[in-house]
């Protein structure tokens, strides 16, 4: 069995130099050992590759996208790039972006690459050669990035795509009553919560999702802070607990005020609607996509 001398984002950038599409890529690294610059000689003797004039451009602009179904149980959210701002914002642009959506709706495909590799049933291509296409339309490399799918079983599914489209949230929370998916109280609250995520950006959805490393160096800027004003060794831990739990408060989602109405909680939030929906709500996990970010 043979092993992959490459990775996806070796895969990616190889687009992104060459114009050419993911399945040609993964061959040309293939065929070449993972060596990229022989990929892009491979490519262009191949006549696949584009211009290296326009395909070593970055796809840094772009829009992020949000799609949640009529049912409300199913949202998916996407990152599409292209090369400048004045392509984002052209509707030719907004309906790839729409068609990604669809396509990573109607799939269950784990990542990217595999969403790329699938078939738009209503073209009778892969989405990669669709986008190879529209790219030649538009004069500009066009890559998705990235995608989130959330489906719960017995729970609901929520969006906010800022106005600019550089910033989107989903949000997923599991029901007492599933049918209930659907409903305005469900949708307005997982909508409120998904907008103050894409304003606050928090770390996690709880204090449990924070990751260890990063609770270690709060705790350590803690106590050096406690230290260097003069307090008494013994007093040390205690200071430093107190400034975790505020560390935590501030970018856990559920414990966080919310930023409509600070006086309660995202919690509180969550409880309210549950009362007036007449159900049990979870907020169970969400997840923020900004243009670029890592």
């Amino acid at each position: 069995m043979t092993t992959m001398s490459f990775t996806a984002k070796d895969v990616q950038e190889l687009r992104q130099r060459t114009g050419a599409g993911m399945m040609d890529c993964k061959k040309a690294l293939t065929e070449t050992n993972g060596d990229l610059e022989a990929a892009v000689e491979y490519l262009r003797k191949k006549g696949i590759a584009k211009m290296e004039k326009r395909g070593d451009r970055a796809t840094s602009e772009g829009v992020i996208g949000t799609l949640v179904t009529a049912d409300g149980r199913h949202g998916v959210l996407v990152e599409v790039n292209c090369e400048t701002d004045f392509v984002a914002r052209n509707d030719a642009f907004g309906a790839i972006v729409t068609l990604v959506l669809q396509q990573a709706a109607s799939t269950d495909v784990a990542d990217a690459e595999a969403l790329l590799a699938s078939t738009v049933a209503a073209q009778g291509a892969t989405l990669d050669d669709v986008l190879k296409a529209e790219s030649a339309k538009l004069g500009e490399v066009v890559n998705v990035r990235r995608f989130a799918r959330f489906k719960p079983a017995a729970g609901a599914v929520g969006s906010y795509q800022h106005h600019n489209s550089k910033v989107g949230v989903l949000v997923e929370a599991t029901l007492g009553d599933a049918s209930l998916a659907a409903g305005e109280p469900v949708q307005q609250m997982l909508r409120a919560i998904a907008e103050h995520a894409a304003a606050m950006n928090p770390l996690s959805l709880d204090e449990a999702g924070i990751p260890a490393d990063v609770v270690e160096k709060e705790k350590r800027i803690a106590e050096d802070q406690a230290r260097q004003s003069g307090k008494p060794e013994a007093m040390i831990a205690k200071i430093a607990e107190g400034k975790l739990k505020a560390f935590f408060k501030d970018n856990s989602l559920l414990h966080q005020p919310w930023v409509r109405e600070p006086k309660k909680t995202i919690t509180d939030l969550v409880a309210e609607t549950a009362k007036a929906a007449g159900t049990t709500i979870t907020v169970t996990r969400f997840t923020r996509f900004a243009l670029g970010d890592a």
